[in-house]
């Protein structure tokens, strides 16, 4: 984070930078300003993606982000531990919700879809300008 913020910073300010740093220093900055934003998609992609929106049971993306709600049968599924404390504790009913009504549903499915090709077309892009050019 903070090699990318500082490269970014040393290019987006260059004559300030330029005037305590080499020339070659502001295209080191450039260099390693794309290899760390490269790195910072691969890994978003790679961990962000798989684990939040390629599951099965969250394709395209977990609902309760959009929708705010999850039932009890969600909850029980994802986080066994802390439903079973709830329960026990009888607080579980400020946690769980009916489920959304299927035209929201619907509605946040059809912009998770165009989220997650959004995203990916965003890779495809970040990949192309990197290795073309």
């Amino acid at each position: 984070m903070v090699i990318i913020g500082f490269s970014g910073y040393a290019m987006w300010f260059a004559p300030l930078f330029a005037r305590f740093l080499p020339g070659w220093a502001l295209n080191a900055a450039l260099i390693v300003h794309g290899h760390e934003a490269l790195l910072a998609v691969l890994f978003i992609f790679a961990i962000h993606f798989f684990n939040t929106h390629l599951r099965p049971e969250s394709f395209p993306m977990d609902m309760v982000v959009l929708t705010g709600r999850e039932t009890e049968e969600e909850f029980s599924k994802k986080r066994a531990l802390e439903f079973s404390r709830l329960a026990s504790q009888g607080m579980l009913e400020s946690k769980v919700d009916q489920p959304p009504s299927s035209s929201f549903v619907t509605m946040t499915r059809i912009a998770g879809f165009v989220a997650v090709a959004i995203g990916l077309t965003l890779l495809v892009l970040t990949l192309m300008a990197y290795f073309s050019g």
